[in-house]
């Protein structure tokens, strides 16, 4: 049984890590409904790397036609802690902050006496520039009620619970409308695709079964983002809360990366995250969104791997995360007769990409060669050719890679 205090950890990490999410439903809210900006033109991204060592923002907003913006989630932060990172992340100026004007920090401010002077350390300490809004538990209840419609008390376990099935039911009514129903399959596509893809088809008149019936899917593109030294970190790993932490932080932050550029979350197997592109219907630029998601993926293993380097005592030979990507046809396949809510998927795309995860060192992106042709011009300028590759069963194969970049100090 855990301590109180390692109780009061674990669970801390687990509530800021829903008000992260939550924290994107929010500003998403902010800039479609009340801005009525289009849907797909705010970017916003998870661990995002501010370009010097050990300093990924929790997240970054990138609204359209405006300057993008930080949020950094701390509740439960003792004010050494909040002072320190806040110091490690954005008092140096950091690459990563061109162009922003505002640092929103969610904290509850009522719990410390000398919150006031705490704010105007911290607003001190900035870069000229940055701007600090501070959302406190009045301020963030207050956004809720805005955007859901419900009134709580207070921010616990219990609570923020609620919230996202409060979430969850708005992201229904948005993507299915009068047929939302709250269906195990409505459910099953709503934890597969963004709200804002299933609007979309069934905007043009699909029902929840017809969006993604079995069948052959031409030109999909299967990415495979695989943790580095997942079996090293797991042996080293001596307490098991340390290791459920770190890998729900990295499906859950994968899972909001794949959904929200577009793609299908397919699967995670142990330390592998699958993302399909181009299911169910093809966009001009789906390849562009699948190496968006790479790239956003690289932060997010980057940030998971320090996380989780820092709770451990054996150095780890390797970190973050290693990508490989290939584009071909999909079949799409029922795990039961008649059945649409659980499917599966055969694919020589998933088969080359999950082969070209091996050629690929940490933080690198390994893609075939016909996906490669597939990218815009500015994509395709990132990446150099390869020697031809064994991918085994498959053969001999042409492949592009981008190579690491390493502006936040990574090893």
């Amino acid at each position: 049984m855990d301590s109180g205090s390692e109780y009061q950890r674990r669970y801390l990490g687990e509530l800021r890590l829903v008000l992260e999410e939550i924290c994107c439903h929010l500003c998403l809210f902010q800039h479609f409904e009340m801005e009525e900006a289009a849907p797909g033109s705010v970017r916003v991204r998870r661990d995002f790397d501010l370009g010097v060592p050990d300093a990924f923002a929790d997240i970054r907003v990138a609204p359209p036609h405006k300057a993008p913006y930080f949020v950094e989630v701390k509740y439960g932060y003792s004010r050494a802690k909040l002072l320190s990172s806040l110091k490690r992340k954005y008092y140096v100026d950091p690459p990563g902050l061109e162009g922003a004007e505002r640092l929103v920090l969610v904290i509850d401010a009522d719990h410390f006496e000398d919150w006031s002077d705490i704010e105007a350390e911290i607003t001190a300490s900035l870069p000229v520039g940055l701007t600090l809004e501070v959302w406190n538990q009045k301020h963030l209840l207050g956004l809720l009620q805005t955007a859901l419609g419900i009134q709580i008390e207070t921010i616990n376990q219990s609570t923020i619970l609620d919230v996202r099935d409060a979430f969850t039911l708005a992201k229904g009514r948005l993507a299915f409308g009068d047929r939302w129903s709250d269906d195990t399959l409505q459910n099953a596509l709503l934890w597969q695709f963004g709200p804002w893809t299933l609007k979309y088809l069934c905007d043009a008149g699909l029902e929840a079964r017809s969006i993604l019936p079995p069948a052959r899917y031409r030109r999909v593109v299967a990415m495979h983002a695989d943790l580095c030294s997942f079996s090293s970190f797991v042996r080293d790993t001596r307490d098991g809360n340390v290791l459920r932490r770190c890998l729900t932080a990295f499906y859950s932050k994968a899972r909001f990366t794949i959904i929200n550029t577009g793609g299908m979350l397919y699967q995670f197997v142990g330390d592998e995250v699958v993302g399909l592109y181009g299911l169910p219907l093809l966009s001009d630029d789906y390849p562009d969104h699948a190496v968006d998601a790479a790239l956003a993926l690289i932060d997010i293993g980057n940030s998971v791997s320090r996380d989780w380097q820092r709770q451990i005592d054996r150095i780890q030979p390797a970190a973050g995360v290693h990508i490989g990507m290939a584009i071909g046809d999909a079949q799409i396949v029922s795990q039961r007769a008649f059945g649409r809510a659980h499917l599966g998927a055969i694919s020589d795309a998933m088969n080359l990409g999950s082969r070209l995860v091996a050629h690929a060192a940490p933080r690198e992106i390994v893609v075939s060669n016909s996906l490669y042709w597939s990218l815009n011009e500015g994509y395709q300028s990132e990446f150099e050719e390869l020697d031809a590759i064994d991918a085994r069963n498959i053969g001999r194969v042409r492949a592009w890679r981008r190579a690491a970049r390493d502006p936040g100090g990574m090893s």
